[in-house]
């Protein structure tokens, strides 16, 4: 094999010619030269070789990679791309390929691997890398196990394995991700035919792609799926099923719920009583209700510890439409009640993870507009990415203005992703003109936070800012906001170039 006649020159390369002799590669001549040159010239041509588009000791083409039907940026973005990767303000490479995306355009492909690399180290630039890198992006995931992980990212996913049990765990999650995205059904039945004898790692990775496409369908294999061998297929069954609000999986938790949570009191003077599950038992355990959920050993729920942590759980995997049955009550008002025995934390965070599981966009503007878990500052801000694009800069700003001092702005600001227009921009940039006086150290940190989501069309603002408050901060977010301006404005201009360079 090529690997072993490249080991045997890397052994020589060591210990050098005079000591081992240049092995030979029969269907090759280059001559009697300079034992130290020929180790060279058969080295570089066994790297040619190792990195050709034919698979070493057999003679098997690659596929070819597909053609592309998304323009390329224009040429002005390529040239900004490249500075961006040298390292020219890299933090807003994710602000750039999300621009890129949104715009219909795709990357040069002579940078695919470098941002393939950049998706393997940068879990969160994965989907950003995916959407704006085109179609041979998947191809090249193909044919390198370290960029796999496109494959269950890209909508562009190359044609994947013509024969499902020979071919490599990325080549297979390719092919169901594809079925699952245009037959489910049959991308069930393809993975049954081998689901017994694959391994645990691959049969983890195999269900991951059933977020594509899930439905009703799929509830009997996943719920035997909770009964696997495999610690993270169970946890990724149980996390589908709860994606299904009519499954038997969301009935057993809509009755555990609801035994917890109860409405009580008068009319006038209604409240929620919470009773904490008593135990883990064998039922919460096949649920996917962790023993040691995250959280659970919160120091300000030190009280409560897990079993606090297990009704979170429960809440979160409870159908939401199913409290207004139990309580009835709409979102509005059941978010509203007071929750006895300080448990409205637990209350809350249940029914915001529940929100976001399940796309609840009224369930979000009921928890975001009553504030109570505005100290969580992750979960406003994945709350808000439910809203309408145009409420969502109303709801950010009230929940800057309702925070109690700059550190907890700075906290909440820190989750909340940009761009920051409207009236979070004002928001922002108000307490910024106030503090710019006399609290350096908010300023600063306030800057590095906005430099990146602040919308480029407050440039002219900031600069008002820093001539009027000499501080560098404030310079430098301008200079930044004016590079977000430039760099964005590139993939709005006319490409004369036909041809990508």
């Amino acid at each position: 094999m090529v690997r072993g006649v490249w080991e045997e020159h890397v052994v020589v390369a060591l210990v050098g010619t005079r000591r081992k002799g240049v092995p030979e590669l029969g269907e090759v001549e280059l001559g009697e030269r300079d034992p130290a040159a020929r180790l060279l010239d058969q080295a570089g041509l066994l790297a040619v070789r190792r990195r050709a588009g034919m698979r070493p000791g057999t003679a098997e083409a690659v596929a070819p990679a597909p053609s592309e039907e998304v323009p390329v940026v224009p040429e002005a973005a390529r040239g900004r791309l490249g500075l961006l990767l040298a390292g020219d303000r890299a933090r807003l490479l994710p602000e750039w390929l999300e621009a890129v995306a949104v715009r219909g355009f795709r990357v040069p492909a002579r940078y695919l691997p470098e941002l393939l690399d950049r998706g393997r180290a940068d879990r969160a630039l994965r989907p950003l890398v995916a959407r704006a890198a085109g179609r041979r992006a998947a191809w090249l995931a193909l044919q390198n196990p370290d960029w796999a992980y496109l494959l269950t990212e890209s909508e562009a996913a190359a044609e994947p394995v013509a024969d499902w049990e020979r071919g490599s765990r990325g080549q297979r999650v390719a092919a169901l991700t594809v079925a699952r995205r245009t037959d489910p059904d049959a991308a069930r039945a393809l993975l049954l035919r081998t689901w017994t004898g694959e391994s645990a790692l691959d049969r983890a990775a195999f269900l991951a792609t059933f977020t594509h496409g899930l439905s009703d369908a799929d509830e009997e294999f996943l719920e035997r799926a909770l009964d696997d061998r495999g610690k993270d297929v169970r946890r990724c069954a149980a996390d589908l099923l709860a994606s299904l609000p009519g499954s038997a999986y969301a009935r057993r938790m809509a009755d555990r719920a609801h035994a917890l949570i109860r409405l009580e009191g008068t009319p006038a003077r209604r409240h929620l009583s919470v009773t904490l599950p008593a135990e883990h038992d064998d039922t919460m355990a096949r649920d996917g209700i962790p023993f040691h959920p995250a959280g659970s050993f919160d120091p300000s729920a030190a009280r409560t510890g897990v079993r606090a942590a297990w009704l979170r759980e429960i809440l979160s995997r409870t159908p939401l439409g199913t409290w207004a049955e139990h309580l009835g009550l709409d979102p509005e008002a059941a978010v509203a009640l007071p929750v006895a025995d300080d448990f409205a934390r637990d209350v809350h965070l249940g029914w915001c993870r529940a929100a976001l599981r399940q796309g609840e966009a009224r369930w979000a503007r009921a928890l975001l507009r009553e504030g109570f878990i505005v100290d969580e500052a992750d979960s406003p801000t994945a709350l808000l990415a439910l809203l309408p694009e145009p409420e969502r800069s109303v709801e950010a700003a009230a929940l800057l203005a309702a925070a109690e001092d700059p550190p907890h702005r700075l906290r909440l600001l820190g989750h909340l992703p940009g761009p920051w227009e409207g009236p979070l921009a004002d928001a922002v940039l108000a307490p910024l003109a106030g503090a710019a006086g006399d609290d350096a150290r908010h300023v600063s940190q306030l800057c590095r936070l906005a430099d990146e989501r602040l919308t480029p069309a407050s440039a002219e603002r900031v600069r008002d800012l820093a001539a009027a408050h000499p501080s560098w901060p404030l310079t430098e977010l301008a200079d930044t906001l004016a590079f977000r301006h430039r760099m964005l404005s590139e993939l709005d201009e006319p490409d004369n170039q036909d041809k990508e360079q």
